[in-house]
């Protein structure tokens, strides 16, 4: 086969069709944010979220809502606070993605004339919180009532 001579024109041009589209890598980001916020809690907990911010102050409230609903923060089982701290941090990223969704021009990916991925992220992450709230009972729980009685018999042994 022989070689094409190059023109001084074609030295150092690029070539217009990349070699292999498939070989690419998908984008190493997310545009909605969630992937970051998500990654910082799960390195450094719920330390890692400014406590000053609005939606931080929202998720502690629910919080300290949903232990109130079970009974109070003395009544919990280290089981029962896990699934309350992992209600927390859906409510927080339910949250957040409901506040970027909101800013969009449109839900609708114009190109493959689809809904926009996070979109059905954001649903998944519902479902998973209604989970959650369903595993940790949906009904009031009143606190234990401390009884004179029980105070005496405490204070006597």
């Amino acid at each position: 086969m022989p070689k094409k001579n190059k023109t001084p024109r074609d030295v150092g041009a690029r070539d217009s069709r990349p070699e292999d589209r498939t070989s690419r890598h998908p984008r190493a980001y997310s545009r909605h944010g969630l992937n970051a916020v998500k990654a910082r809690i799960a390195l450094r907990g719920l330390a890692a979220i400014d406590m000053r911010t609005v939606a931080a102050r929202e998720m502690l409230a629910f919080r300290g809502e949903l232990v109130a609903a079970l009974g109070g923060d003395a009544e919990l089982s280290p089981q029962r606070r896990k699934l309350v701290d992992l209600a927390a941090r859906a409510v927080l990223y339910l949250d957040h993605l409901d506040a970027w969704l909101a800013a969009q021009q449109t839900l609708i990916n114009r190109r493959s004339r689809s809904v926009l991925p996070v979109l059905l992220q954001r649903q998944t992450l519902a479902d998973h919180l209604a989970k959650l709230l369903d595993r940790l009972g949906l009904d009031r729980v009143a606190p234990k009532q401390i009884s004179l009685a029980d105070i005496r018999r405490e204070s006597s042994s």
